[in-house]
């Protein structure tokens, strides 16, 4: 077989888990481990060709590499505002049962006057992280309506606190109206903080959007 023109790394840096694995598979009958890639390559890419496969790999990587630096430097500026207490406080959660599923979400905003807003709502169909995108929409849209300031959420949900860290143009593609209409609220509140925690530490959210998942058996349509 004439040896590839297209460089061994640059197959290696494409090639999926499984394929890598095919590959192996395939030197077993003689082929470089060049040639194996190459092949499995090319039946991976199918109709598309191996130099759209490759050129489409490369942008996933490089897209998946922006983000995490992009989520690097949003970490290295949270220190200073870590300990810091606002005086509105907001806990967010989604589930979706199955995932995906019927959609339940909850919300608890307490103020510095001791107002106090509970959400448990259904809503509608999807998964677990757009039912979580809906629930913190939830919560900061009662924070403008309340008048609220400067707010802090709490969450459990690292996929849709690390989206909305990010960028409109890096956010997940699926997720990015959601990201959108999320960031059109925080624009309205004075500063708004997000902070992970663990799931054990959110009971309060959770409970409230089971109460929501629950209302489905009430509207089964979900509105």
């Amino acid at each position: 077989m004439t040896e590839p023109s297209i460089p061994l790394a640059s197959l290696l840096a494409a090639a999926y888990k499984t394929e890598r694995a095919a590959s192996r598979r395939l030197m077993s009958t003689g082929l470089t481990e060049h040639e194996a890639l190459l092949r499995t390559l090319t039946v991976s890419a199918g109709r598309q060709g191996l130099d759209a496969l490759l050129d489409a790999r490369i942008a996933l990587r490089d897209h998946a590499q922006e983000r995490a630096d992009a989520r690097t430097a949003m970490q290295s500026r949270r220190p200073d505002t870590d300990n810091v207490i606002t005086p509105w406080c907001g806990w967010f959660d989604g589930s979706a049962h199955p995932n995906p599923g019927r959609c339940g979400i909850g919300a608890l905003l307490l103020g510095p006057s001791d107002e106090r807003i509970e959400i448990a709502r259904a809503a509608g169909y999807g998964n677990s992280s757009e039912a979580e995108y809906h629930a913190i929409i939830a919560l900061l849209a009662a924070a403008v309506d309340s008048g609220a300031g400067e707010l802090t959420i709490y969450g459990d949900s690292r996929v849709v606190i690390d989206d909305l860290a990010l960028p409109a143009h890096l956010a997940a593609a699926s997720l990015r109206p959601l990201h959108a209409a999320a960031h059109v609220l925080m624009a309205r509140l004075a500063s708004v903080r997000l902070r992970w925690i663990p799931r054990h530490k959110n009971g309060a959210a959770d409970a409230l959007s089971q109460r929501g998942s629950a209302m489905h058996l009430e509207t089964p349509d979900g509105e």
